[in-house]
């Protein structure tokens, strides 16, 4: 992520700061001052440079950028600052304001070659305000979106790369939430609503850590409401799918001293989970 961030802020910047000293550095650095008088373009893109780089005023870095665009508009300069406008609000942890530029970039320049870094920037921004897993994740839900945005446009880039390794933390959120509450649900003997938590994760978070645990929760559950067959299929493919999991071993157990052995039934459920995805 820093090599990224580094890369844009290189290729965006190093061609104009050459100029730099042909005007020297304002006066009102360091100042609180709210009001930027029309300039040139490279003065005020320059000056954002200076406040981003130097100073690490990411904020007054991120409005310097905007005049740019406000001033001159249409121009190579407004289209660079309007990038740069998106990273200067992401590294200052003002979100939705880096999701608001990077968005406003994306749809004046949607073919340009640094698309896919304002795409990437509006699903960081969105993955940074992920959640612990014991809270809503809406947030969640929409970092997923924003990121799998990224890996299916531009698959060939390093964004994408990137943000796949950020979906499957992003994914394993969603699941560790999932599992709490069917652990809940199994606490208070409501098994049924056990049983649809453990199928989420089973179903549509397969490659989350938390799976193995939810094909034993499950066996647990199927076991306490004596619907032995799903339990059987539970543990089975358990086994089947990760047979050194101290979680099978434990499904191994609960189903035997029930009288059964862990069998599974391909028309079930769990069974065609696993076969869908090429894991059963």
């Amino acid at each position: 992520m820093v090599r990224q961030w580094r890369g844009l802020v290189l290729a965006l910047s190093l061609p104009l700061l050459a100029g730099c000293s042909s005007f020297g550095m304002p006066d009102f650095f360091g100042k609180a001052d709210t009001t930027v008088p029309d300039a040139p373009a490279d003065r005020l893109y320059n000056e954002g440079l200076y406040l981003l780089q130097q100073k690490k005023d990411y904020k007054a870095a991120a409005k310097r950028f905007e005049e740019v665009d406000r001033q001159h508009p249409y121009t190579e300069y407004s289209r660079k600052s309007l990038l740069m406008s998106a990273y200067s609000y992401y590294e200052g942890k003002e979100y939705p304001e880096a999701v608001m530029a990077s968005k406003r970039y994306l749809s004046l320049h949607p073919s340009s070659p640094d698309a896919a870094y304002a795409q990437f920037i509006m699903s960081s921004a969105y993955y940074d305000q992920i959640p612990d897993p014991s809270r809503d994740q809406k947030a969640t839900e929409r970092a997923i979106k924003e990121l799998e945005d990224v890996a299916r446009k531009y698959p060939n880039t390093e964004y994408a790369v990137s943000a796949k390794r950020k979906l499957d933390i992003a994914r394993d959120t969603i699941a560790a939430k999932e599992m709490a509450i069917g652990r809940f649900y199994q606490e208070k003997r409501d098994f049924t609503g056990a049983i649809n938590r453990f199928k989420v994760v089973v179903t549509q978070y397969q490659t989350s850590r938390h799976v193995e645990e939810a094909l034993m929760r499950l066996a647990e559950s199927y076991m306490a409401l004596g619907i032995v067959g799903e339990a059987q299929t539970a543990a089975a493919v358990l086994g089947h799918n990760f047979p050194q999991s101290r979680w099978y071993r434990d499904a191994y157990q609960l189903v035997s001293t029930g009288g059964a052995e862990p069998t599974e039934n391909r028309g079930s459920w769990i069974s065609r989970a696993f076969r869908k995805t090429g894991l059963g």
